[in-house]
């Protein structure tokens, strides 16, 4: 996959509604102690096996109250390795990043500014109210989760299954006594920010093409991504993961670009 193709295309409209109800987890008493180890790696399996991941991704939703649709592209590569690029209406990008560890550098070159060496989570919370790296936004895009192992955790009925780490909670789910298990949600209580989830929907080779990420805080973030053209472990050069810098660039603050968020329209 060369440098053009890894990228994320962000294309800003109004929408008509972004209120829909979040996926129904179990609650109530704390659940019988058990064994989840099986169904966790069952759930778990294909998405471990993702080393990079291309993908088209169709995203709607908000972002600090301020409401978009997007046409996206996306590549990611283990351990942590990303390269987002908004594209403009014409011309050059809305911008470029690109992220190896915790090494992060935005390019906006409409505006000839530039963040180099940027922690990657903070330059995509300030883009896209996400506080994700770019190694937790490739296990939150293939559904996995970083749970423990499942030796202690409840069972909240025939068909779910809770597997707590620390503050985090995993939730496993079947549709049938004999379906295969799905890791469904995770909910990140610790998380700054007031926590925030992520929710799974319509697996194919154990991988979700839905994906929905949603704040705690009150007009934080929420992303529905649908992944169309999905491609893993597809070897993806070290070019991927550059970006020239303008000599002329000048300096933008985290403080500035969450400001201006590019490719999102206010109300």
């Amino acid at each position: 996959m060369s440098a053009g193709r890894a990228f994320l295309i962000i294309a800003a409209i109004p929408l008509v509604s972004c209120g829909a109800p979040l996926m129904k987890l179990p609650s109530g008493p704390d659940g019988t102690p058990v064994d989840a180890r099986q169904p966790l790696a069952e759930a778990t399996a294909a998405c471990k096996a993702v080393s990079t991941l291309t993908a088209e991704i169709g995203a709607t939703g908000s972002v600090g109250g301020q409401r978009f649709r997007a046409r996206l592209s996306a590549g990611l590569s283990a351990p942590a390795s990303a390269r987002l690029e908004a594209a403009a209406p014409f011309g050059a990008p809305m911008f470029i990043l690109v992220a190896i560890g915790n090494d992060g550098t935005l390019v906006l070159p409409h505006d000839g500014r530039v963040l180099e060496h940027a922690r990657p989570d903070a330059v995509l919370e300030a883009l896209a109210g996400v506080p994700l790296d770019a190694a937790d936004l490739r296990l939150a895009l293939t559904g996995c989760a970083t749970a423990g192992d499942g030796a202690a955790a409840k069972a909240r009925g025939d068909d779910w299954r809770v597997v707590t780490d620390g503050a985090n909670e995993a939730y496993l789910h079947r549709d049938a006594p004999q379906g295969s298990w799905h890791l469904v949600a995770t909910v990140f209580h610790a998380s700054r920010g007031g926590g925030w989830r992520a929710e799974y929907r319509e697996f194919q080779g154990g991988l979700p093409r839905s994906v929905r990420l949603v704040g705690a805080a009150r007009d934080s973030f929420d992303l529905r991504l649908t992944l169309s053209q999905v491609d893993v472990n597809t070897p993806l050069g070290p070019d991927v993961f550059r970006v020239q810098v303008p000599r002329d660039a000048d300096p933008i603050t985290l403080d500035e670009l969450k400001r201006a968020r590019p490719g999102v329209r206010k109300n």
